[in-house]
């Protein structure tokens, strides 16, 4: 893969911004150079290169600190990828549905043509979806979302490394669910593809949502193309503290996981016991997709009892997804079906 080949001209030639954190080395006691206030505790500029947050998600993930990127939320980086490598209104980006709705939503945002090729009946790639996808013209990016977002499932590690071998582009492994699943991430193996970015998140098993934290793993000349185009102080002082504190509490971090997916094994046996629930899908997320008899009718229901799930029918017909709460929350979803079960007699 020759990334300069990929990569817009006008990125390859731009000059990134300078930031006065930029053009000094070493410590400082008086800073008087970027014309911030005196005064108070917020008042400098955070460190634009996360150094200190990189180094400890190094050793956290064991990779090197020059293969991450770290987005103000995954969706910067997301947009980021469009920018560096396509053209408004001439290059193609691909993603296979039902999948996250920000690639398309980035997609638009910045004119660029999104092909959606549809996953198989059991939401997953499989050989005639990559021979299709490979054989698309003009594409530069594709997505793939691992464990899925709606449906919960992970993707064939077989026909994703095919993908990988024979896309002469960039491949976007969303990793956003990593935790959750018992699949190895798609981090380890970056040596053996300079074409792939994986994006993980603090958002979710990390519980950092309010923070919006993100970040890319990738081959290091791409991590420096991100960095090139992205705004100098894209993430505040305030959310690399968080993402920093939280990181020492990783310990916890893995306990509150084994609770969500012991709930989430509970979860799925008792939406199981429901008539009107048609299908319970697999999943190795922290949410659960349903298929259900009249999905309209028990959205509403819930709401009415308080209780907000998220209505994907518009993605997938007749379905809702249901995140993983805690002990307390997933009974009250539970005698809230029992309500409505009632009702449905």
């Amino acid at each position: 893969m020759k990334l300069e080949k990929l990569v817009r001209p006008n990125i390859l030639k731009m000059m990134p911004y300078s930031s006065s954190r930029d053009e000094f080395k070493g410590e400082a006691q008086v800073f008087l150079d970027a014309n911030e206030s005196p005064f108070g505790k917020l008042n400098r500029y955070p460190d634009p290169h996360q150094v200190t947050l990189k180094s400890k998600i190094a050793n956290q993930w064991n990779v090197k600190a020059n293969q991450i990127f770290i987005g103000n939320g995954s969706d910067e980086i997301i947009d980021l990828i469009f920018r560096i490598f396509c053209t408004p209104g001439v290059d193609k980006a691909l993603s296979f549905v039902p999948t996250y709705g920000m690639y398309k939503v980035s997609a638009q945002l910045n004119d660029v043509e999104m092909v959606e090729i549809p996953l198989n009946k059991g939401f997953d790639v499989d050989e005639s979806i990559i021979d299709k996808a490979l054989e698309e013209r003009d594409v530069k990016i594709i997505f793939l979302c691992s464990p899925n977002n709606p449906t919960g499932n992970i993707l064939s590690e077989e026909c994703i490394t095919r993908l990988l071998k024979n896309f002469d582009g960039i491949v976007v492994m969303d990793e956003a669910y990593a935790q959750f699943s018992n699949q190895p991430s798609w981090s380890e193996k970056l040596a053996d593809f300079p074409n792939l970015l994986v994006s993980q998140t603090f958002s979710k098993a990390w519980s950092l949502a309010a923070a919006r934290v993100g970040i890319a793993f990738g081959n290091p000349e791409i991590i420096k193309l991100l960095t090139k185009v992205k705004p100098p102080y894209n993430v505040s002082e305030l959310n690399q503290k968080a993402a920093l504190d939280i990181l020492l509490k990783s310990a916890r971090i893995y306990q509150n996981t084994l609770v969500l997916k012991s709930e989430r094994e509970k979860m799925i046996a008792a939406l199981n016991g429901y008539s009107f629930v048609k299908r319970v899908f697999p999943t190795q997320a922290n949410f659960i997709l349903i298929s259900v008899a009249k999905p309209q009718k028990l959205y509403q229901f819930l709401l009415q009892n308080g209780i907000i799930v998220r209505n994907r029918s518009s993605q997938i017909d007749g379905c809702l997804r249901i995140s993983i709460g805690t002990k307390k929350e997933n009974q009250t979803l539970i005698k809230a079906l029992d309500r409505f079960k009632k009702l449905e007699k």
